[in-house]
């Protein structure tokens, strides 16, 4: 063992609870037709443009990438109707989330997040010696918005809340996420997770429109890796409220932190909107009818507006998973204190999601 001091916060962190790969499924499982439901991938795969670019002579993997990503941020800017200099781009979502800690916390600062909650909404506070005050999900899968509204008025310094919510699926409503903002005090930075806005029904809040409405301090999350099918790319953005907010949040990432061919990628995936919005489209209608379905096989299930879907077990989650990885069919088992019983499984393609029912039929079936 090493005798060299560590960093207290880093060495005390949690394990992120990442997705299974593919090698390692069909080793545990002894098969090769592995239905990939555990991380949240998209079943369709992304835009023939992104691969179409990706083959082309303006990808040039020998030459640095744009530490500015200003191609993408423009395109962004357009699309959001949002100046770019308020948006800045990383290395997934994920990388937004450790800039504004570095960026905001200090050790000591105080935060505020949901559980069951996205991983790195914890870790990345947690690793610069920030407090994490977590909120538990009501015992019908939703927010606690009274909880979440009185912690939020006590003003720590920085909210991180995901609508629609990771691991648990349901969003925000136009009203109540306009009460949690109206809580919010001046010193109190709100981050608005929205990596599975494009997912959300018709008519859900858009977190951007809302919020530039409001005189509070905010950043608003997305990501490409989910409805765009990016997710080996790693290419997400923060919005931010104001240009001295998006410099330090900029500066507290590295340099070339997005590759030449993830801010290609990007750029083409935005502009073939007809391509994400059908699939969406699909993995809706899916989502529908897998979360049918398991409700049929007497699983609470929570109402979801993401690409996934969070129930309960009826036992350890862990048994359960097993169980499923020894039919091919790879989820993930929550493992936070308190929610071990419960499960979160991405909406796949069709065939997939028939595997599934099928397999929680003979296991868990009335």
């Amino acid at each position: 063992m090493s005798s060299l001091p560590l960093n207290p916060h880093i060495a005390a962190l949690p394990p992120y609870n990442a997705g299974m790969n593919i090698a390692m499924a069909r080793a545990l499982s002894g098969r090769n037709d592995i239905a990939r439901l555990a991380s949240n991938e998209n079943p369709d795969g992304c835009s023939p443009a992104v691969m179409a670019v990706l083959a082309s002579s303006s990808f040039e993997p020998w030459r640095y990438a744009d530490p500015a990503c200003t191609a993408l941020r423009a395109a962004l800017g357009e699309r959001l109707t949002v100046d770019p200099s308020l948006i800045v781009v990383g290395n997934g979502s994920e990388e937004m989330i450790a800039a504004v800690s570095r960026a905001v916390l200090v050790p000591g600062a105080s935060v505020v997040t949901t559980v069951p909650s996205f991983g790195l909404h914890e870790i990345e506070p947690l690793a610069v010696g920030a407090n994490v005050v977590k909120i538990a999900m009501t015992p019908e899968m939703g927010f606690d918005l009274a909880a979440l509204e009185k912690v939020i008025a006590a003003g720590p310094r920085v909210v991180f809340i995901s609508s629609p919510w990771n691991p648990v699926g349901p969003g925000l409503d136009r009203s109540s996420l306009q009460r949690l903002i109206g809580a919010v005090r001046p010193g109190t930075l709100l981050v608005l997770d929205e990596a599975y806005f494009e997912f959300a029904d018709p008519g859900a809040p858009d977190g951007i429109e809302i919020l530039r409405d409001s005189s509070i301090d905010y950043v608003v999350l997305r990501t490409f890796s989910k409805a765009y099918g990016l997710a080996g790319l790693r290419v997400g953005y923060a919005v931010c409220s104001d240009l001295e907010l998006a410099r330090v949040i900029a500066v507290a990432k590295t340099p070339f932190n997005v590759n030449a061919a993830a801010q290609t990628a990007a750029v083409a995936a935005l502009a073939d909107a007809d391509w994400m919005t059908a699939s969406v489209a699909r993995i809706r209608a899916e989502r529908i009818r897998t979360a049918a379905a398991l409700a049929g096989l007497g699983l609470q299930v929570a109402r979801s507006q993401t690409n996934f879907l969070f129930f309960d077990g009826k036992g350890d989650s862990s048994s359960l998973a097993a169980g499923l990885l020894k039919q091919g069919i790879v989820v993930k088992a929550w493992r936070e204190a308190g929610y071990e019983r419960f499960l979160r499984v991405t909406i796949g393609s069709p065939a997939d999601n028939d595997r599934l029912i099928a397999a929680l039929q003979e296991l868990v079936g009335q």
